[in-house]
């Protein structure tokens, strides 16, 4: 006979089992870990939860995270003076950015596209940021787009509806060399092989 939680804790244990990857195992194990904590703990862990939608906000250029809301927030990258602005790199979301940095390679600045062209999950092109990014683009400070976009079928057929869409543009457009597994989403992929990818990036056909 399975003995049930106290009903908090179980509680608790549900809503961790929503987090990407934690079954059920991994919630008892994370929700009762909660528990031994001491109060100061429990406090500030509940002050970063209740104030985190407040502190956390999207960079009003690119779309990554950053600190603050509003038009005035900006991402690390956008805030910089030391990247290259001439040399743009397009991903699907922000956790992506992190991947691509732990290359060590790209000195530019990003744009996140906000995912990809997946008309089976009704996604479509109005559901992503191209028309927030052309205004960047119309600029005329950039000079190089890189579609770093996952290697399946669906990043590649944005990656060819954006090439075409920009082909009239005076652009190098390239994307990231081969290397990168078929079908795998780029935001797991090890720093070693995004550093590779980006140093040998490619034309892309358009």
């Amino acid at each position: 006979m399975q003995i049930p939680f106290p009903g908090a804790l179980a509680e608790m244990m549900e809503l961790f089992k929503t987090l990407p990857g934690v079954g059920k195992r991994s919630a008892e194990r994370m929700a009762l870990a909660v528990l031994k904590w001491d109060d100061s703990k429990l406090i500030a862990f509940s002050d970063i939860l209740r104030t985190l939608r407040e502190r956390v906000g999207i960079c009003s250029i690119c779309g990554n995270l950053a600190d603050g809301t509003g038009a005035d927030a900006l991402c690390p990258f956008c805030a910089s003076t030391e990247r290259d602005v001439t040399s743009l790199c397009v991903v699907e979301d922000a956790l992506q950015i992190r991947a691509i940095e732990a290359g060590g390679v790209f000195k530019g600045v990003y744009h996140v596209l906000g995912g990809r062209i997946a008309p089976l999950e009704g996604k479509g092109i109005e559901s992503l940021t191209i028309d927030k990014l052309e205004k960047r683009l119309d600029e005329g400070v950039i000079k190089e787009v890189i579609l770093a976009l996952s290697p399946d079928v669906e990043g590649q057929a944005t990656a060819v509806y954006l090439a075409n869409r920009w082909k009239d543009r005076d652009l190098r457009i390239s994307r990231p060399a081969r290397g990168l597994p078929a079908g795998s989403d780029l935001s797991y992929a090890d720093p070693a092989t995004i550093a590779a990818a980006l140093s040998g990036r490619t034309d892309f056909s358009r």
